[in-house]
């Protein structure tokens, strides 16, 4: 099948808007709390409201993918989370924010479903590995970008200086007074906007799945959860997801409230760095996964998370803001590592198994609003140590995991077992 490069570009571009739309609520924590009076509860519904999209939508995204095909799908997700966006930024109330952060939510689950496979038709089943690990890379500059493009804007608006450009003039006349954080939803409006009109100009090739990676029915999936297998790599994935936003959602909120750093500009940027030490980690991983079976560098890089996060919550303000920062890194191979050992644990329904696992996103919802419970019938250092439970999880999924297939590493002796 002839490979299209203008696909492949277009999917890249979209790993990016998924990851800038959605890796910002950390950033925004603290001032959404401020805002709207939050008590640590209400501020955990609110990635529970973005993450729960994950559980609903993630496997009857993948029917509507075989009746709709590709094109469609991705303009109704963009349009989702235009609609979402500018309803916010035009009537902003909790109430309408958990509405847009749902509905944004629902878009990006979509469009994960949707682009997945479309990247291994369009450039090409050879080269897949290489362009999901540039995609996850891309997704990962995209989490650094976004906190800052955030901090960037209500420091501008916040603070007008003579002469500014006319984005900030004009978003300036429609964010309500001490609610500049809102501004950052009109960028998603033009980004996501931008987007609709790209892919509706652009011509799709067909993408034909192969009988293992197509969705299977739903007696295919009831029989998949009746295996104890597929349950305990759900939970894999429903843990790293909670561990992941647990520590990026709520830093900023820490470092705020313990020590007394301002959340708009350090905490935007400690969120910021922590993702992009996330894609580094990720670049390092790939290495160690040439030279190291992959369950040894699941409890490695487990092991050292947990000892980072320890630092965070029990060092000083320069100590915390660093290992905050720095747990990314550590978190980075954990995702894919999951995945992997997951589908090459099985020898049938992968499609289907994989629609389960990406349920296993909602572990970003659950967790959160957990850690918002505990924190407000004791602390937030409390309620973050919720996230060792998952990290501790993550770390056994390296001993228990028995898959088929292992990593092909370097023949360097023995490989490691």
């Amino acid at each position: 099948m002839k490979r299209n490069r203008r696909i492949v570009v277009l999917i890249l571009i979209t790993f990016f808007v998924i990851s800038f739309l959605t890796n910002i609520l950390g950033a925004l924590n603290p001032s959404v709390s401020l805002s709207f009076g939050l008590s640590e509860t209400m501020a955990g519904f609110l990635p529970f409201t973005f993450f729960i999209a994950y559980g609903v939508m993630s496997i009857p995204s993948g029917f509507m993918l075989e009746r709709y095909g590709e094109k469609k799908l991705m303009v109704f997700a963009f349009v989702l989370a235009l609609l979402g966006s500018v309803l916010f930024a035009s009537f902003p109330s909790f109430g309408v924010f958990l509405f847009t952060l749902f509905t944004i939510g629902t878009g990006m689950a979509i469009l994960q479903v949707v682009i997945n496979p479309l990247l291994r038709v369009s450039g090409g089943e050879e080269h897949y590995a290489f362009t999901s690990v540039l995609a996850q890379l891309i997704f990962g500059a995209a989490s650094f970008v976004s906190p800052q493009v955030y901090s960037w804007l209500v420091t501008n608006i916040d603070s007008p200086e003579e002469g500014q450009g006319w984005l900030i003039s004009t978003i300036s006349n429609i964010v309500p007074p001490e609610m500049s954080w809102i501004s950052i939803y009109w960028i998603f409006a033009m980004a996501s906007l931008v987007m609709i009109f790209v892919v509706v100009s652009m011509a799709f090739p067909k993408v034909e799945l192969n009988e293992e990676e197509k969705i299977g029915t739903k007696k295919t999936y009831l029989d998949l959860f009746k295996k104890r297998i597929v349950v305990l790599y759900f939970l894999g994935i429903f843990a790293y997801v909670g561990a992941e936003q647990g520590i990026s959602y709520w830093m900023s909120k820490y470092l705020q409230v313990y020590h007394g750093f301002d959340y708009e500009t350090v905490g935007a940027s400690a969120v910021g760095n922590f993702w992009g030490l996330m894609t580094v980690g990720g670049i390092i991983g790939l290495i160690l996964l040439k030279i190291m079976d992959s369950k040894w560098v699941l409890k490695l890089f487990s092991v050292l998370a947990i000892v980072s996060l320890a630092m965070a919550l029990l060092g000083g303000p320069n100590l915390s803001l660093y290992a905050f920062q720095t747990s990314g890194f550590f978190l980075s191979v954990m995702y894919p590592i999951i995945l992997s050992l997951a589908l090459n644990s099985v020898t049938q329904n992968h499609g289907s198994f994989a629609g389960i696992l990406m349920t296993g996103i909602m572990g970003g919802a659950v967790v959160q609003l957990l850690i918002g419970l505990v924190s407000d019938f004791t602390s937030l250092k409390t309620g973050m140590l919720i996230v060792f439970i998952a990290l501790a999880y993550v770390l056994s999924i390296g001993f228990w995991a028995k898959p088929i297939i292992k990593n092909k590493t370097i023949n360097l002796g023995k490989n490691i077992d």
